[in-house]
């Protein structure tokens, strides 16, 4: 403290007497006193009118104005003293005022205690770094353990016994003072905080993992859902652009055909008014020729030779007789067959967009980007299972279905005749069409499994009824030598594991199918990427000789 004075007094008698603080550029005057620069300036500045400067210490006169020269020892002087005021200075002013959030320092009595940085445990007090300093520097108290001052030590201490927690009781799994231990712990397992820190640590590190594994699953999730947004938005701009073009070509094809339709009932007018104009001129000419006989017949109605009037008229009668001409008696004709022939084209181009715009509308509605992420362990699958039971109305006659329609298997008796059942190959569908998430899991012991799903319309009587011989299924036939995908009578290869357990996903909305080996983790096989327009029945199929033994193929109950 006396130090503290002491610097302030050695500040003082260099202060400049005019700001009364250390001198800005320091200048002597003639007298000897020193001041800052620009304060000197500004009083001489207004003594300008006078032609006469003074000190404003000892009031000693000059003139005309002196010239300022910086006191070069004054300025060093003053420097050294600005810097160690700074030193002083700086501890205070680094450590902040106790927020309401903060533990406040126990040993700061102002009104305003500063935050505290550090609690010691066995002084049990929180310490801001300035009243730290004992603790780095006396040399029992570098002894005592220092912890950082993160929550306030009374929420470390027993609230019965006023003591620190520093055991726990690992059968009550809480933290406890050495009292309460031997008291109402006496028995329990229990442990010093040291132990059960290392031990807190080994699940602390294990459960980082777990979270930087969850963390670096979800990124992925986020760069896949980026990149669907991309996708979709790259999808949508390229649809709308082909959406344009091919409507475009429809009205640029419709507007064609519109001015060959104007152009050819023009023509036809043209052409019919024409011929009107022509008849309507021979008509004209002969009404005159015949109106000119008229009056010659008259004229020879009043004559009284008798002789010349009978010769007269056998060549009149003759040249009298004209063709037979009667435009009214044709049929009238008219281009209301034209109007009724583009309307039966307008009725016919209505049908077919009413038709197809339910496939249309649909199609697009399975564009859909809220869909959730793909499941990836078997755990994950096994959320989407749903009820399935085989349909008995579609079974191949010489399948028996058992076990609450789970399970099928060769049968000698046929079943009862139905128009649904498939009769060319032994398959089954399912009676619960899909149109969601769903997984479901096969098991077969045969010479091939078709695991396939269907639309409910496919074919139940010819060779293309066969799963994957038509564009209404997808199947996966599998042997023990392999595995082959099959779709709209097209075969193809697929490598992996044989297993006699497959596993089938379908994400309706999204357009795929997959078809997997069971394991841990799950084995893809195959996947479908595709639009489909119906609900998909799940089916099952198989192929055997009537010599095997122990020929099956079930749904596998995965729900309650």
């Amino acid at each position: 403290m006396a130090g503290k004075q002491q610097h302030k007094l050695e500040e003082q008698e260099f202060c400049c007497s005019v700001c009364l603080d250390l001198p800005k550029e320091p200048v002597t005057l003639p007298c000897g006193h020193s001041y800052c620069r620009r304060c000197i300036e500004e009083c001489w500045d207004h003594e300008e009118e006078k032609g006469q400067y003074s000190c404003p210490q000892c009031r000693e006169t000059f003139s005309p104005r002196p010239f300022l020269r910086r006191n070069n020892m004054l300025a060093e002087l003053v420097e050294n003293l600005r810097k160690k005021s700074a030193q002083q200075a700086s501890p205070l002013a680094a450590v902040d005022c106790a927020g309401p959030a903060d533990v406040p320092c126990d040993f700061c009595c102002r009104t305003k205690p500063n935050k505290a940085t550090m609690s010691c445990l066995m002084c049990l007090a929180s310490y801001c770094p300035a009243h730290l300093e004992p603790h780095h520097s006396v040399p029992v108290l570098k002894m005592h353990q220092l912890v950082s001052a993160t929550v306030p030590l009374r929420d470390k201490m027993c609230t019965k016994h006023n003591k620190l927690m520093e055991v726990y009781c690992q059968t009550d799994e809480q933290l406890v003072c050495s009292v309460c231990a031997v008291d109402e712990h006496q028995g329990h397992t229990t442990n010093s905080v040291s132990a059960q820190m290392a031990e807190t640590q080994k699940h602390l590190v294990s459960r980082q993992k777990k979270v930087q594994r969850t963390v670096q699953q979800r990124e992925e999730e986020l760069r896949e859902l980026h990149q669907a947004e991309e996708n979709v938005k790259s999808s949508a701009q390229t649809a709308l652009e082909d959406c344009d073009e091919i409507f475009t070509e429809l009205i640029s094809s419709m507007q064609r055909r519109h001015r060959e339709v104007k152009q050819l009932i023009t023509n036809q007018e043209k052409t019919a008014s024409a011929q009107a104009e022509e008849l309507q001129l021979q008509l004209e000419e002969e009404i005159a020729e015949l109106r000119r006989r008229d009056a010659e017949l008259e004229q020879l109605s009043h004559t009284d030779d008798h002789i010349h009037l009978i010769q007269i008229f056998q060549s009149l009668s003759t040249s009298c007789d004209t063709p037979d001409f009667s435009p009214g008696a044709a049929p009238q004709r008219s281009f209301r067959d034209v109007t009724d022939c583009v309307s039966e084209l307008r009725d016919k181009l209505q049908t077919v967009l009413r038709d197809a715009w339910p496939r249309i509308s649909a199609t697009v509605s399975y564009v859909d980007f809220s869909l959730l992420p793909a499941p990836k362990s078997r755990e994950d699958f096994l959320r989407y299972c749903c009820p399935l039971t085989l349909d008995v109305t579609s079974n191949y006659p010489y399948l028996h279905l058992i076990d609450d329609n789970l399970r099928m298997r060769p049968s000698p008796s046929p079943y009862a005749a139905h128009q649904d059942r498939f009769i060319k190959f032994p398959q089954v569908l399912c009676s619960e069409g899909l149109s969601e998430r769903c997984y479901l899991e096969v098991e077969w012991h045969a010479r091939t499994l078709s695991a396939a799903v269907a639309y409910k319309d496919i074919e139940r009587k010819s060779d293309e009824s066969k799963f994957g011989n038509n564009d209404k299924s997808w199947s996966l036939e599998c042997t023990t030598n392999g595995y082959s995908f099959h779709h709209n009578n097209v075969q193809m290869m697929v490598p992996g594991p044989c297993s006699n357990k497959i596993g089938v996903y379908l994400d309706y909305k999204a357009g795929t199918l997959c078809f997997y080996h069971v394991s841990d983790p799950m084995v893809l096989l195959h996947k479908v990427q595709t639009t489909f327009t119906q609900p998909l029945y799940p089916g099952l199929g198989l192929h055997y000789e009537w010599y095997d033994v122990g020929v099956f193929a079930q749904l596998v109950k995965l729900w309650q």
